[in-house]
C-alpha cells in the first residue's frame, strides 16, 4: 500500500465529513449500511481515505442529483466494484491468450522450418512414425524406435 497514495486511511471522521461536504453522522450512516468502508484505528476509529471521500461525494451527488435512494446507491456501488473486478479479470485473460498466442505462432514456425527440412530432404521419415535424425543440425529430432 502506497504510504501517501488515494487508499491511505488518514482523515478522520471530523476531516472527512468537511472534505466530502456531509455530516459525521450521515458518515457513520453510510458506513453502517455498507456504503463507505473506512480504515480503522486499534481504537476502532474510522479513518478515511481520498478514495473514500471521492466515493462519498458520489454517493451524495446520486442521493441529491440523481434522487436515487440509499439502496440503489448501494446497488451501483456493488455494479461498480463488479465492473472493476470483471476488468482485471478480463485483462488477465487477454494476457493469457497472448501468451498462448505467441506459442502458437513459434510452434507454428518450427513446424515450418520442419517442412521444410523434410522438402529438401534434410530429415527422413517413415510412415506411421516420427522424424529420425538424418544429419547434425541445430535442432534435432527425435522418433521412437520400432522394434521389428
Amino acid at each position: 500500500m502506497d504510504p501517501f497514495g488515494d487508499d491511505t486511511p488518514v482523515y478522520v471522521i471530523s476531516v472527512a465529513a468537511q472534505l466530502s461536504g456531509l455530516h459525521p453522522q450521515t458518515l457513520r450512516t453510510y458506513d453502517r449500511l455498507g456504503l463507505v468502508s473506512p480504515g480503522r484505528t486499534a481504537g476502532r476509529g474510522r479513518r478515511y481515505s481520498m478514495r473514500d471521500i471521492v466515493q462519498l461525494r458520489e454517493i451524495q451527488r446520486l442521493s441529491q442529483e440523481e434522487g436515487i435512494n440509499l439502496s440503489g446507491i448501494k446497488h451501483i456501488l456493488e455494479l461498480q466494484r463488479d465492473n472493476i473486478h470483471l476488468r482485471e479479470e478480463l485483462a488477465k485473460a487477454h494476457a493469457a491468450l497472448e501468451d498462448l498466442a505467441n506459442e502458437l505462432e513459434s510452434t507454428r514456425a518450427v513446424a515450418a522450418r520442419l517442412a521444410q527440412q523434410r522438402r529438401r530432404g534434410d530429415v527422413a521419415e517413415s510412415p506411421g512414425t516420427d522424424l529420425v535424425p538424418i544429419r547434425h543440425t541445430g535442432v534435432v529430432i527425435w522418433h521412437e524406435r520400432h522394434s521389428d
